[in-house]
This record gives structure tokens, C-alpha cells and sequence, in this order.
């Protein structure tokens, strides 16, 4: 009988070795899914943090690059304003002499070549985007002129137009490169 209760006892040490292996084997697994899980976890959180990254950086690459190309732009359209505002005084002296030249028939010819020449620099300057500021007659604008004197009104219709433009202004493509300066009624 001994034997048989060395072998009962033999039988139980292995199903409580098996149970106990079987315990450390469902904990084991356990185990590694949370761990599986915490990676997975981990890992998507760190998809999410770079796919945020690309999206910001993705973002101010297009920023910058329509900012450049803003600039361009902008470059091509005034880049030439500080020669045109240089020749301006030109353009006031030609006016100024065709009107010295008046209705006198002794100078006609002069007067013919004078205007030529100012007008073929006016279409080229307003081929770049030129054009004058219309001022007499308007009401004053402190946007578009800028006001040297001011003069009593005839009547009160008159009151704060521009009564004389004493130098003309200019618009660059819509930009103001140069005031009128005006005489305002008041």
C-alpha cells in the first residue's frame, strides 16, 4: 500500500507542478498582451505626435512658400518705383515747359518736339504702370493729397475741394507713390 500512496502522492506533485506551470504560463501571457497593448499604445501615440509634426511642418513650408511667392510678385510689380519716383521731377519740368512755351508761334517747332518727347515718357512710364492722380475739382483726400495751402470759398459747394494742384501725384499700380499737393478750399 505504500506504493500506491507514494504513486497517489507522485500523481498529485505533477498536477499541482502542471496546474502551477499552467498559472505561470496564463500570467506569462497575460503578461506579454498587456505588454503587446502598452507597445501598440505607445506606439500609435507616437504615430500621432509625428503625423501632428509633418502636418505643422508641412504647414509653414506652404506658408513660406506662398509668402516668397507674395514677395516675387510684389518685387516684379513695384520693383521699379524708386526710378520712376526719380523720374518724376523730369516729368514735372517737361510739363512745366510746355506750358512756358504758351500759344507763341515763334517756337511752335520746339514746342512740338518737347511735347513728343514727353509724351512717348509718359506711355513708357505708364506702360509700367503710371498714372496720375486726378486732384482739381475733387474733394480733398488725405489718402491721395496732401494739402500746401488753403483758400477761402467762393461758396459753400466749394468747401474742402481742391481749388489749384500745385504738383501733380502719381499711382504705381493702384499704390500711391506720390501726393498731390493741393490747395483746399474752405
Amino acid at each position: 500500500m505504500k506504493a500506491e500512496e507514494n504513486k497517489i502522492e507522485e500523481n498529485e506533485n505533477v498536477n499541482a507542478n502542471e496546474t502551477m506551470s499552467t498559472e505561470n504560463t496564463d500570467t506569462t501571457n497575460l503578461e506579454k498582451e498587456e505588454n503587446e497593448v502598452d507597445q501598440k499604445q505607445e506606439m500609435g501615440e507616437k504615430l500621432a505626435a509625428l503625423n501632428d509634426k509633418y502636418l505643422r511642418l508641412y504647414s509653414e513650408f506652404e506658408n513660406y512658400r506662398k509668402r516668397t511667392n507674395q514677395e516675387k510678385a510684389d518685387l516684379l510689380k513695384y520693383g521699379s518705383e524708386e526710378m520712376i519716383k526719380s523720374i518724376l521731377p523730369v516729368v514735372d519740368d517737361y510739363e512745366r515747359a510746355i506750358q512756358a512755351f504758351g500759344e507763341n508761334e515763334d517756337n511752335a517747332a520746339l514746342k512740338e518736339g518737347v511735347v513728343l518727347i514727353y509724351n512717348k515718357l509718359m506711355n513708357i512710364l505708364q506702360q509700367k504702370g503710371l498714372k496720375a492722380i486726378n486732384a482739381k475739382g475733387e474733394k480733398f483726400d488725405e489718402n491721395l493729397h496732401e494739402a500746401v495751402a488753403q483758400f477761402p470759398a467762393a461758396n459753400e459747394e466749394d468747401k474742402g475741394n481742391v481749388v489749384d494742384e500745385v504738383l501733380k501725384g502719381y499711382y504705381l499700380n493702384d499704390k500711391v507713390i506720390r501726393y498731390s499737393k493741393v490747395v483746399v478750399a474752405i
